[in-house]
């Protein structure tokens, strides 16, 4: 049986690229003469870590609050205190020397108490320094001694059918091991308002194995277990989805530094370059993005972009479709200067952009003693979409967390910020320095519906 083993992994390395058999190489005989890993895992176990998180959520309806006979005697749904609730998931120790913790965000969204524990079972109160909901990563730091973190692969490196082992937390049951391989790269289309690149592999992922990792035979991290595919709720059926560990930690980088992710911006509408409408503009390109339109004043715009361009690179890098080129400016930051290749009238252009700041989420101050009074609120620069444009000056508020400060002092998604403490502002850094020498309370000047008002949050 070992010599047929034996015989089936030579046949099998003969077709494989030079990674992939320096990842094989690690599943050798031990002293029993069995092939295994479990060198490898043991390397690398410590470093992943189990997350339980108590969170709250509004008081929900109920068949008693419907019922009219007993209406007069409750309070009203919005005066109900809200709903504790607990969830576990997984993560992964990055940096054991300053105690970072790479996991999802939808794991600690709205966490009251977030606690982290280790392999050797110590239970650790978890700080959140960021969270991105867009790519769906949130960064963690613990403060302990002996912590083991996880060596980091190159997810740009990967091909699919590379072997893949993910690890963490399913259903709760405590740390678990599968194995598989790469199924596909690139993949999107799971929320089309994030920033898509997943790994999709058939390692089993299941409830609770969000934010564990996947790592290669070579005990290399690659990437973030996020998401699956599990048909009426149900468990793994084998298409399983990991952000690339490139993405995650050029997103843990931004959310270690300012506690947010600054997206640049382009400013154009954007669909794929299909082959009808590559024969349509008589171009050969197969990949690329059509530009739909520019909005007016933006960087797009300012470089001589126009409806009809189609961008097929930026900065070398060749542009797969519209998710692809979002991708690729989104995760750049305010200031960054690209360069765009385009097609126009069968002609390749190239022109240099200085990117926008595209807006992103508010978290709470990460320093001791400092308030963020937007905290848990999306904000985005103010475009010619919004109602508000022409008519006044500021920063538009996409989303307010429910049980946020600002929430509760009746802001709402679709305001217009146009000062703080009567200091007008016109960007979200504005907003930053405004907040930074701002008083407990803070007053905020927003625009509703034509309307001017006053939003005041107290500390």
């Amino acid at each position: 049986m070992l010599k047929s083993l034996k015989a089936f992994v030579l046949v099998l390395a003969a077709g494989l690229s030079t990674p992939a058999m320096a990842q094989l190489a690690s599943v050798a005989a031990d002293a029993r003469g069995i092939p295994t890993i479990a060198p490898v895992i043991d390397a690398v176990d410590d470093a992943v870590v189990n997350i339980a998180v108590t969170s709250e959520r509004p008081a929900q309806m109920t068949p008693l609050l419907r019922d009219p006979f007993f209406q007069p005697f409750l309070p009203p749904l919005e005066q109900m205190p809200p709903q504790r609730q607990m969830s576990a998931g997984s993560g992964v120790i990055v940096d054991a020397e300053e105690g970072y913790i790479l996991t999802n965000n939808h794991v600690i969204e709205n966490a009251e108490d977030i606690r982290v524990t280790l392999r050797d079972n110590r239970s650790l109160e978890a700080e959140l320094i960021g969270r991105d909901p867009a790519t769906d990563i949130a960064v963690l730091r613990i403060d302990a001694d002996d912590l083991q973190d996880v060596p980091l692969g190159d997810s740009d490196d990967l091909l699919v059918g590379d072997f893949v082992v993910a690890i963490g937390n399913p259903f709760g049951l405590g740390q678990t091991v599968t194995s598989g391989i790469v199924s596909a790269l690139g993949r999107s289309g799971i929320n089309p308002e994030g920033y898509e690149d997943f790994i999709q592999t058939d390692a089993s992922i299941n409830p609770g194995n969000s934010g564990g990792a996947l790592i290669t035979l070579d005990g290399r991290l690659v990437g973030i277990n996020t998401a699956i595919i599990a048909p009426n709720g149900g468990g793994n059926v084998g298409i399983g989805f990991a952000v690339p560990v490139n993405m995650a930690l050029a997103v843990m980088d931004q959310l270690i530094e300012f506690g947010e992710v600054q997206r640049g911006r382009l400013g154009v509408m954007i669909q794929d370059l299909t082959p009808d409408l590559a024969e349509a503009l008589a171009i050969d390109e197969l990949a690329g993005a059509i530009v739909i339109s520019v909005e007016p004043d933006t960087p797009a715009d300012q470089a001589g972009l126009a409806a009809g361009d189609v961008i097929v690179a930026v900065d070398d890098e060749t542009v797969e479709g519209s998710s692809d080129l979002r991708q690729k400016i989104g995760l750049r930051r305010p200031g960054d200067e690209v360069e765009i290749v385009y097609l126009r009238d069968g002609d390749r252009k190239t022109t240099q952009v200085s990117l926008a700041d595209g807006g992103g989420w508010r978290l709470a101050a990460r320093s001791e003693g400092a308030t963020d009074a937007l905290a848990g609120v999306r904000l985005s620069a103010l475009d010619r979409t919004h109602p508000a444009w022409g008519e006044v000056d500021g920063v538009v508020v996409d989303e307010v967390a429910a049980t946020s400060r600002a929430a509760r002092a009746g802001l709402e998604a679709g305001d217009v910020i146009t000062a703080v403490n009567r200091q007008p502002v016109d960007t979200i850094r504005e907003v930053d320095r405004a907040l930074e020498s701002a008083p407990g309370a803070v007053a905020l000047t927003v625009w509703r519906d034509g309307r001017t008002m006053l939003i005041v949050l107290r500390s």
